[in-house]
């Protein structure tokens, strides 16, 4: 990781890398790099440029070619739905945590089709708060990087992504 590298950092999001700086934890003076999250401007956060466990949630961001190859092979109705609402959830939380943008993908255009059918049988039917909670997780995620890379707004992810894999 280099000064002026642009990440995802875990939960944090894009981050540019803006310094580096030495700081004293635990009475011994250490490296942390310095990160910024791009969307969340107030925000400071330092990571240890020593080996550490939480680098393995830093990762690159996808280039433009691979974003639109992963959206062409999500083409059709790649669907993730567990009737069961503890599977659903559990299932629903492992791929949060685990940040596949293929399986984001299946998950929100499949949460987006249940809400779709909900709206159909009576309008005022509305997803699950905790499915609620998980599209807008997932949406945060990949609409971040997504519109990010292809510099476009959030709010044209989700669209774009439906455009290009129907």
């Amino acid at each position: 990781m280099n000064i002026g590298d642009v990440i995802i950092y875990g939960k944090h999001g894009i981050c540019k890398v803006t310094g580096l700086q030495d700081m004293c934890m635990d009475e011994v003076m250490r490296p942390y790099y310095v990160l910024k999250p791009v969307y969340h401007t107030g925000a400071t956060v330092y990571v240890s440029a020593l080996k550490d466990s939480r680098k393995t949630e830093i990762r690159s961001l996808l280039s433009t070619d691979e974003i639109f190859s992963l959206v062409k092979k999500m083409s059709g109705k790649n669907f993730i739905w567990n009737k069961d609402n503890r599977k659903r959830k559990e299932l629903y939380s492992q791929i949060l945590a685990d940040g596949n943008h293929s399986e984001l993908i299946k998950m929100i255009k499949t949460l987006h089709s249940h809400k779709q059918e909900l709206k159909n049988i009576n309008k005022n039917n509305k997803l699950q708060i905790s499915d609620e909670d998980f599209l807008k997780d997932a949406e945060k995620t990949l609409c971040e990087e997504f519109a990010y890379v292809l510099k476009i707004n959030r709010e044209e992810v989700i669209p774009f992504i439906y455009e290009q894999s129907f």
